[in-house]
């Protein structure tokens, strides 16, 4: 009988392990997934035809069975695995052998496994057809947090080729896309002491051309299917910065018809936010200003520092200072990340400068 096994771990209680053990967990995982494959133990995604699965989500010593396999709050998806296995003990928590090596250490991810009649087993909820958009977040979600990190968005990028892999469809492949034009401009995002530098005054020849290049074919490739959705879009407007050789050269009208087109296909504040962004290179700081204000009024992401940064650095370009200082300030309250920080109160600092 064939599982579809996911894991997710606990953000806060991932968090307690060191550098060396997350370092040990990325290396394992590629021979795991060599062995896995060789063996025929791990599946291709295309193969399974079902689209509903009884689904029981094991924790704690006891089973439950719910509706899909949802990560709950606080959690993310850690890996994913189709197992073939004789019965669910088994396919829940493995071999004796493989009991033995993982131990009991309460780190250690917890999984969810489901079964349909003649054992073919697939992700249910909501989803484009064919689609596994929860480990495709998973996966983008381990990239957005690593840029720093090589290591890390490596492997997120290793898991992402699999994806597209074992899935060979227009999410698949613009996620990929969207993760390897990402993670092209990683060296040209700070300086070599740390500091942020912002896309517009990135130096573009630290761009990796090979992996940018590589990021442009799959985005064609996205969106030559017949439907496709927001991770193609979103590969399509990293394509549009990846192809322009300036940053004046960036062709906003076109980035602001793609959002047009997120909006309707994965309506957030933060698409939102970002449309408005690009509305304000596009028609100017004013136009995108008032769109910031609307979202802000509304009582969306009036948390998300990332919004009242934008916000001050609109109004820092009408000349409108106080009211730039005061949202710079805001963003600096909510912001945890020391590079962020230091870029935040380097922006304060000049809005004083230029009013001495």
């Amino acid at each position: 009988m064939k599982y579809l096994r996911l894991a997710y771990y606990h953000e806060k209680k991932f968090d307690t392990l060191s550098k060396p053990e997350l370092d040990a967990i990325v290396s394992e995982c590629q021979p795991h997934d060599e062995a896995l494959r060789k063996s025929g133990h791990l599946l291709a995604v295309a193969s399974l035809q079902h689209r509903t699965a009884t689904t029981l989500r094991p924790r704690n010593g006891k089973t439950s069975v719910i509706d899909g396999p949802f990560a709950k709050t606080k959690e993310q998806i850690g890996a994913f695995l189709i197992v073939e296995a004789k019965e669910l003990n088994e396919a829940i928590h493995g071999r004796p052998a493989d009991r033995a090596r993982q131990g009991e250490d309460p780190r250690r991810a917890h999984s969810v496994c489901g079964a349909v009649g003649d054992g073919s087993a697939r992700p249910t909820g909501r989803r484009a057809p064919g689609g596994l958009p929860r480990v495709q977040r998973g996966v983008f979600r381990l990239i957005r947090g690593s840029l720093p990190r090589p290591d890390l968005s490596g492997e997120a990028i290793r898991l992402g080729r699999l994806l597209v892999e074992w899935l060979p469809e227009p999410e698949a492949v613009g996620l990929l896309a969207l993760m390897l034009l990402h993670d092209s401009r990683r060296t040209a995002r700070s300086s070599p002491t740390g500091e942020l530098i912002l896309l517009d005054n990135q130096d573009r020849s630290l761009w990796d051309r090979a992996q940018s290049a590589e990021g442009l074919t799959l985005v064609e490739r996205a969106l030559s299917y017949r439907w496709f959705g927001p991770y193609a879009l979103q590969a399509a407007i990293a394509a549009v910065h990846a192809e322009a050789p300036n940053a004046a050269a960036t062709d906003w009208a076109r980035i602001v018809g793609l959002y047009d087109v997120v909006v309707q296909a994965d309506p957030s504040p933060v698409v939102e936010l970002n449309r408005a962004v690009a509305v304000a290179m596009r028609d100017g700081p004013l136009a995108g200003l008032e769109r910031i204000d609307a979202i802000l009024a509304r009582g969306d992401l009036g948390h998300y520092h990332l919004a009242h940064a934008a916000r001050a650095d609109l109004c820092r370009r009408l000349g409108r200072t106080a009211e730039a200082r005061a949202s710079y300030e805001r963003a600096l309250g909510l912001t945890k990340q020391e590079p962020e920080r230091r870029f935040l109160e380097r922006r304060l600092a000049e809005l004083s400068d230029n009013t001495a």
